[in-house]
């Protein structure tokens, strides 16, 4: 049996994971699949005092009271951030690391730091329709969520903080050291994310592509959960 924590991206919540988690569950493993704070079924907390630093603590404390080691953990496009710092800060309790079509920041480096726009974009929406410090969903057809999910995922996308996108990250290289490390790429969305999938390659780490939209737990769910098993 292993254990699995799978990390949602921006504007999401455990709800995305259901499919995937179902799966691996039914392949006698445990799956743990955290709302980050301020979204989701959580998103009663939204607040300005939110930022990356608690969805770091949201996993780790997870990870500390229910006694997780040699875990796998999987990151989703945002999500990917703060699994990284989450491998770089208890590296001993990771045998897996997965980056689902998610960012890769390096030390000092912000997730705006890795769009065309620098985040200008969302930092305008945030200005027009969240106050200024949080950011309303993108439509799921603007990440290329398959048509029988789109109205669903549009309504269950909440408001995320904005300064998560804004804070460089603080990595000292240890989240490297993990054992076996893979990214798997959405080549359906075109995203930012290909240049993580070359820097992979660079790294020595396993690669995969699946040909689907940027949420790839509701486009190809079977398909990911037999790769989850297969690689890790």
């Amino acid at each position: 049996m292993t254990d699995y924590v799978l990390i949602h991206g921006a504007w999401h919540g455990s709800w995305c994971w259901t499919r995937v988690r179902r799966l691996l569950a039914a392949a006698a493993h445990r799956v743990f699949t955290p709302t980050l704070t301020g979204v989701g079924e959580r998103s009663h907390l939204l607040s300005r005092d939110v930022g990356l630093d608690t969805h770091v603590a949201d996993i780790a404390n997870l990870m500390i009271w229910e006694e997780l080691r040699d875990i796998v953990l999987v990151g989703h496009s945002y999500g990917g951030v703060v699994a990284r710092h989450l491998a770089d800060r208890m590296p001993d309790r990771i045998s897996s690391l997965v980056y689902l079509d998610a960012f890769v920041p390096d030390n000092g480096k912000a997730l705006f730091d890795y769009l065309p726009d620098n985040g200008r974009s969302d930092r305008e929406l945030a200005a027009a329709h969240g106050d200024g410090w949080k950011v309303p969903p993108r439509p799921a057809s603007f990440f290329a969520v398959n048509a029988a999910d789109t109205a669903w995922v549009d309504r269950q996308c909440t408001m995320h903080p904005l300064s998560t996108f804004e804070t460089p990250a603080q990595i000292s290289g240890a989240c490297d050291s993990i054992r076996a490390i893979g990214y798997i790429r959405a080549s359906g969305f075109d995203g930012p994310f290909g240049r993580f999938y070359a820097q992979a390659a660079e790294r020595r780490w396993w690669q995969a592509e699946l040909a689907c939209g940027h949420d790839v737990m509701l486009d190809m769910p079977n398909e990911l959960a037999a790769l989850l098993l297969q690689r890790t």
